[in-house]
């Protein structure tokens, strides 16, 4: 007997040209009604029914009528086939990935800016022919792979591509994968970066509040800008580069080079004509934007917890919504003595990688903000994880963004989703084509005045890539476009961490 007619017999029905099912709002309703008229409403409906098709099986009649109809995909069948890239010049260099499976669904994620791409391509043949929806367990299986700052940027860059594989395969916005949202639209925060004048800081400062409207910023304060101003700053000279700057980011290849020495161990000190200064461009932005509107800020240069203490306590009066990584992020006791130290919140994070590396900071109390950059924590449910970790010890959590808008859309699901969140870096409001890199799913904005719109309905990241587009910014060392990776497939290793 035929499922068919076992399914007949259970209703108590003998003759199945006497039986056409019909699903209305989940339900199956059954009525009677004949083949006939089965294929008279196909037809009116139609659905082209061939010649000798005519006088097929019922069930083949459905089949074929419905073969084109949009299923999204069967999730427990989901296999991970491929991972290609391609590299944007993004703040300098950074990749996007493409994880494909063999049910056409594909996800994007991003590796963080300024890391590079084969921090992912090394991972591809740890997950090929997995299934995606198994997110947790991948994640534990390739974390090993991730490190602090931009070398976990391969390991997150692969959980994103799997959230937005998962959303599209049930249908559903990644924030409603990580537990629900708890709000409709993202807060974000202006990255304003050094200028060169007052006259250009108010400019950039109007833009961004006037012309965007931005409702929170952040401001560079380092002691580069102090460059010029005798007597502002003791033993700089010595870590000068030939073109007599402090370089945070240049001479990266010199491991001993000012850059890469760790704040203790520059012994530079800030006088106190250099924090009158200071102070000064603190004063003048605060002049401009009044007090309505919180402002934080970044980018100090490397010196020692004490000179850290003194800037913080000559600027209070300025009423700074953060000080953000005055020193280095695992200095849990420096950042416990400079907090309780401090009136203005201390605030570090975006180098750190996994929750248990935020949890020294949080049980101490050390940090009154936590700081993740999504794209170096772990990716979206460890992220989320940090944050409900800190909530529960009374720690709030602003996010740190510098990236495409792959890992900013990321970001907004993540951020949607946890409660404790305040405010999202926006990074690129200086890049007028930042935003065409990608075409939204539901016909959204990305942004509208100074807040990300959340994907209400638009299932995975909610966006695709604007091929044309990312084309035109693919960076100059590597133009090639999500080309086959089949270099990558082989494993070569056995990963197993403990005997």
């Amino acid at each position: 007997m035929n499922p068919s007619q076992k399914y007949l017999d259970k209703l108590g029905l003998k003759d199945p040209d006497r039986i056409e099912t019909d699903v209305v709002n989940d339900k199956i309703e059954t009525t009677e009604n004949s083949r006939r008229s089965f294929l008279k409403k196909s037809a009116l409906g139609g659905v082209a029914l061939g010649g000798a098709f005519m006088f097929s099986p019922i069930e083949d009649v459905i089949a074929q009528s419905t073969q084109k109809v949009n299923r999204f995909s069967g999730p427990s069948d989901l296999r991970i086939t491929d991972m290609r890239y391609c590299v944007t010049t993004v703040l300098g260099r950074t990749a996007i990935i493409r994880i494909d499976t063999n049910q056409g669904i594909y996800g994007l994620g991003e590796v963080r800016d300024g890391a590079d791409e084969r921090y992912a391509l090394f991972i591809k043949s740890r997950i090929l022919g997995e299934n995606p929806c198994n997110v947790e367990m991948i994640f534990k299986k390739i974390r090993q792979f991730g490190g602090q700052a931009r070398q976990a940027g391969g390991v997150c860059a692969v959980e994103m591509a799997l959230w937005d594989i998962v959303g599209k395969a049930y249908n559903v916005p990644a924030w409603q994968l990580l537990g629900g949202r708890y709000r409709d639209k993202i807060r974000l925060y202006a990255d304003t970066p050094e200028a060169g004048s007052p006259e250009e800081q108010k400019k950039l400062m109007n833009y961004r509040i006037n012309d965007q409207g931005y409702t929170w910023l952040k401001m560079d304060l380092g002691i580069g800008e102090l460059k010029g101003i005798p007597g502002t700053l003791v033993n700089e000279k010595f870590w000068e580069n030939s073109q007599g700057n402090l370089a945070q980011w240049g001479d990266l290849n010199n491991y001993m080079a000012y850059g890469n020495t760790a704040h203790p161990f520059t012994q530079i000190q800030i006088t106190d004509k250099g924090l009158d200064e200071l102070g000064k461009l603190v004063a003048n932005v605060r002049g401009m934007l009044g007090y309505d509107i919180p402002l934080s800020t970044d980018h100090y240069g490397h010196f020692d917890l004490n000179n850290g203490i003194r800037l913080g306590r000559s600027l209070e009066k300025y009423r700074l919504a953060w000080l953000e990584d005055i020193v280095s992020w695992e200095y849990t006791d420096q950042w416990k003595t400079m907090s309780d130290a401090l009136e203005t919140p201390c605030l570090t994070g975006e180098d750190i990688y996994l929750l248990k590396n935020f949890k020294p900071l949080i049980d101490a109390h050390a940090v009154d903000i936590v700081h993740p950059d999504l794209a170096s924590s772990g990716g979206l449910l460890e992220t989320k994880r940090i944050g409900d970790y800190a909530e529960e010890h009374g720690v709030a959590m602003a996010m740190h963004q510098a990236g495409t808008p792959v890992s900013f859309m990321a970001n907004v699901h993540c951020a949607a989703a946890t409660q404790n969140f305040l405010a999202l870096e926006h990074h690129s409001i200086d890049l007028p084509w930042w935003e065409s890199l990608v075409k939204t799913t539901d016909g959204r904005q990305l942004i509208t005045k100074g807040f990300a719109n959340i994907p209400l309905a638009a299932p995975g990241l909610g966006i695709e890539l604007n091929d044309e587009a990312v084309k035109q910014h693919l960076h100059a060392s590597d133009k090639t476009y999500f080309e086959p990776t089949p270099q990558w497939n082989e494993k070569r290793s056995h990963d197993r961490i403990f005997s």
